[in-house]
């Protein structure tokens, strides 16, 4: 008897886009210990907190004229805000400021971050929701009150606004703020590699980032080759639905996990990815169709580029005859010389370690052995 194949990781075969610039090491480490394939490419840069103007004048404005009520959105940004003063000398004035005004932290880090700075927060909301810390602002009446606002780089549509009306005079503390990469190339070639059929999903990890790519898509003539690809065949993946706003704002459907962290973000793509894999009972096998390999009788088997280009086709018709002509197509960068599919699928057939999967139909092409008993067995990709 066969030894049972071990369980394979759940993203192993699949390629997965970063384009965060702020802790994407460690949502690539989660990434890749789960199997997947990671292109990097930081759409976006931070402005060291030290070198901005905006937030030494910010901070200055604060001390200057305290305000009654100081909302801390992040960690990092707060734990920065605090250093970046002690760098200007006035670390000590700002933490007397925050000491004063009830201070309100948006979830459980920045709480952290706010408690090793020797301060206690007055408040901090359940669902560490931005609205629920509006609806409190609003309901004990904010008119006349000077609120500062520590901004963390995501937009905080109708937040301010709302703010204002009801009266408040609020000062936003931009703790750091985005800028275009210096290098551009990692984020050309990550377009690239999304219009070329190259990526499963592409991940998020703010709204800047995403209104960030598809600038520059733009700038390159290929935002529509991008929107397509994201609204048909790559899963857009964010952290969160502020995150989603400019990407759904051009129609591209986009997920993101309940709990707004890196671990629940993998662990969307972990269930989403593989339930878009291709499944069908073909030569009494099981095959799944992955990004950029394929599982037999659950057993990962890693194909080439051209096999893949080839397996795809054959699966969007599965137990038909596809053309010779047909997959040609269908290969990355072939010629018109017929020869370079019987090669890769040669090759196709080698890596799926199971030859009668793939039958040849004489003078007519090739189709997946399809079993007539059991049915399509998985939902149809075009």
């Amino acid at each position: 008897m066969q030894p049972d194949p071990q369980p394979i990781d759940p993203l192993a075969g699949f390629t997965v886009g970063v384009t965060a610039a702020r802790r994407a090491e460690e949502l690539i480490a989660l990434l890749r210990r789960r199997g997947a394939e990671v292109v990097h490419a930081p759409a976006l840069r931070i402005v060291p907190l030290s070198d901005d103007d905006e937030l030494l004048h910010a901070t200055r404005a604060l001390t200057d004229d305290p305000p009654d009520v100081v909302i801390a959105t992040t960690a990092i940004g707060f734990r920065g805000w605090v250093e970046a003063a002690d760098g200007w000398g006035v670390g000590q004035d700002l933490l007397t400021t925050l000491g004063r005004a009830e201070l309100l932290a948006r979830g459980p880090k920045v709480r952290g971050a706010i408690r090793a700075a020797g301060l206690t927060e007055q408040w901090s909301p359940a669902s560490e929701s931005m609205a629920e810390v509006l609806a409190r602002l609003l309901d004990g009446g904010v008119d006349g009150r000077r609120i500062a606002l520590q901004l963390h780089g995501e937009p905080l549509p109708g937040f301010i606004e709302a703010l204002t009306e009801a009266g408040a005079r609020v000062v936003e503390v931009p703790v750091y703020r985005w800028m275009p990469p210096q290098d551009l190339g990692p984020v050309d070639r990550l377009i690239e590699v999304t219009l070329a059929g190259g990526l499963d999903a592409l991940t998020f990890t703010s709204a800047p980032a995403a209104a960030s790519l598809l600038r520059r898509a733009e700038e390159r003539g290929l935002a529509e080759g991008l929107l397509t690809a994201l609204r048909r065949d790559v899963l857009a993946a964010c952290v969160g639905p502020v995150t989603a706003l400019p990407l759904e704002a051009r129609d591209i459907p986009v997920r993101h996990p309940e709990r707004f962290r890196l671990g629940p973000l993998v662990q969307l793509l972990c269930t989403e990815l593989p339930s878009r894999a291709r499944t069908l009972p073909v030569a009494g096998r099981r095959l799944e169709v992955r990004g950029h390999a394929a599982v037999v009788d659950g057993a990962l088997r890693p194909v080439p580029p051209a096999g893949m280009a080839l397996l795809r086709a054959l699966a969007r018709r599965p137990g038909w005859v596809v053309p010779r002509g047909e997959l040609l197509r269908a290969l990355p960068g072939a010629g018109r010389d017929e020869h370079a599919v019987e090669t890769a699928m040669a090759r196709l057939r080698t890596a799926l370690g199971a030859p009668t999967i793939i039958q040849t139909v004489v003078k007519r092409g090739y189709r997946l052995a399809l079993d007539p008993t059991t049915g399509e067995g998985g939902k149809y990709a075009p």
